[in-house]
């Protein structure tokens, strides 16, 4: 046995030493692969232009609770999936004409631009984006023309969207790679990325304002950082490509134009390989948390002191998620990180840390077998790896994916995007097996709803009172790597049956605590109040 070797195992018995005396490990969820049964068959591939990239869009466009999916194929034409699952039992897809078969296609990300309550579709392109418009019951019309969309041959790679105090239209920042005109010789060569903002018509888009300067954005995510009511735009930046880059952070105003923050405002410099960007406020403190995934420097940002001034420093390493080599696999090469998503896969009340993990290709110095993360987080605010365990060690070349609940069970399924192999889905089956799922720990589905044009509440906070602890969540459209959702809100709540919830509605205070029961789907309406929701 190497040194190295001998390392690793020493640190996994000093781990399970320090459970065994400080209390049990979490209660570790189990998926099983339903690639084949799902009827899920697509592949990501391409050459240099599709080395990032790669996503999945999750959403419900024909109102049965159980969301659709759209999935990137690069080179391939894109696919779009009606979900036939029954509820609680094994997922399928089927595969259905959509008007959006592109090839070249590298992201998506869903959004109701119009706020007539059919979903739309962002899809992020090798060339010129597209915008379809959802026409009802998972029918889609291209609205480039309609919405102002402007042509583009740039490398589009990142998405975020946002709604601006009193537009009816929200602001849509779309990030991009290096150029394209120069493959030979890329670095120092990254395209600026750019803001659409309403027109005066407030029915289309105006010019195309400039994020600049622009260093290969790989993510974005509006989110509001300090509580303030207003929404600025995280950036996540490749640094290989970029020269004198950094990762970004604009302040994005009504009105005024996108102005970064600065080192005199507070915001420090940070270099990584910046690939995806999960937000949530882990520590319970109000305010979000940011968890960059990158090669081999994966970083989790929390607030300095306060939210005077957008300072942050690492806590990856004290909460156990650096997330750095792979866990399994004898590849001791370091990781490359690049979906991330926070969210409760054990339903226990504490939100876990899935990663999805790939080669960029076949790099010699970092990790080829590198399986995706499964972080479970403690009361203590660290977190746990049981990806192996739970079954979803996949050792392809992942990129995008997404944690959802595919079959209405209150456990949240899996889904990757793979890199020149296929994309694979699993199924949670809680504390059961395939034939017998097993629940483990209550749960609680929300969606929004509001009139005016963000119909969704898009930038609103929900708490959940568990009883003496609050758990806390942003309503958010952008982040991860290339893979957007939007449908229902999913909290686990442990032990907790009977719980309170209440909505701080965009620009606007709280609203009411309002009581509901666990294990259920509730429409929070912003006019109406509460309702509990089932399947017809």
């Amino acid at each position: 046995m190497t040194f190295r070797k001998m390392g690793y195992v020493l640190v996994a018995t000093l781990m399970q030493q320090a459970f065994a005396q400080g209390g049990a490990l979490p209660a570790t969820p189990k998926f099983v692969e339903e690639t084949e049964t799902s009827g899920l068959q697509i592949r990501f591939e391409g050459q240099d232009e599709f080395m990032v990239g790669g996503g999945v869009a999750v959403f419900d466009c024909d109102s049965d609770g159980l969301p659709e999916m759209y999935v990137t194929g690069g080179v391939n034409k894109a696919k779009f999936y009606r979900n036939k699952s029954t509820r609680g039992g094994p997922i399928k897809l089927q595969e259905q004409r959509s008007n959006m078969e592109l090839t070249n296609a590298t992201g998506a990300y869903p959004i109701d631009i119009d706020a007539d309550g059919n979903v739309d579709l962002v899809v992020l392109r090798v060339g010129e984006l597209a915008v379809f418009r959802g026409l009802g019951q998972c029918k889609f019309e291209n609205a480039n023309a309609r919405w102002n969309i402007p042509p583009s041959n740039d490398w589009h790679t990142a998405f975020s969207a946002t709604w601006e105090k009193g537009q009816t239209l929200p602001t849509m920042a779309f990030g991009s790679y290096y150029d394209r005109s120069r493959p030979d010789f890329p670095w120092g060569t990254c395209t600026p990325g750019f803001l659409m903002r309403p027109d005066a018509t407030g029915k289309a888009y105006g010019a195309p304002e400039k994020l600049a300067p622009g260093y290969c954005a790989l993510s974005m995510l509006f989110s509001d950082w300090n509580r303030s009511g207003q929404a600025s735009l995280r950036v996540a930046n490749d640094r290989e490509y970029y020269q004198g880059g950094q990762e970004q952070l604009w302040r994005v105003a009504p009105g005024a134009p996108a102005k970064l923050y600065t080192e005199q405002d507070g915001w420090k410099q940070l270099q990584v390989w910046g690939m995806g960007i999960a937000g949530h406020d882990i520590d319970g403190d109000g305010y979000p948390e940011y968890f960059i995934t990158s090669m081999a420097d994966n970083k989790f940002q929390k607030l300095e002191a306060g939210p005077g001034k957008p300072s942050y420093i690492d806590q990856a390493y004290k909460r156990g998620i650096t997330a750095h080599r792979p866990y399994v696999g004898g590849d001791f090469h370091p990781s490359t990180a690049w979906h991330a998503q926070f969210a409760d896969a054990n339903n226990d009340g504490w939100a876990d840390l899935f990663i999805v993990k790939g080669n960029v290709s076949s790099m010699p110095d970092f990790a080829i077998l590198d399986p995706n993360n499964l972080l479970l987080q403690e009361p203590d605010g660290r977190f746990t790896e049981v990806g192996q365990q739970a079954g979803v060690a996949s050792f392809k070349r992942g990129r995008g994916g997404m944690m959802a609940d595919l079959n209405g069970d209150g456990l949240l399924d899996m889904v990757v995007v793979n890199r020149q192999d296929r994309a694979q889905l699993w199924r949670h089956v809680g504390a059961g097996t395939a034939e017998k799922p097993a629940p483990m720990g209550h749960w609680l589905q929300l969606r929004l709803q509001q009139g005016g044009g963000n119909r969704d509440a898009i930038g609103a906070w929900v708490e959940v009172d568990l009883g003496g602890r609050i758990e806390r969540q942003e309503l958010t459209i952008g982040g991860g790597h290339a893979s957007g959702h939007l449908g229902w809100m999913h909290f686990g709540l442990g032990n907790a049956k009977d719980v309170k919830v209440r909505v701080q509605w965009p620009n606007e205070d709280w609203g009411p605590w309002l009581n509901v029961a666990s294990d259920a789907f509730y429409v929070v309406n912003r006019e109406t109040g509460v309702q509990a929701w089932k399947a017809q």
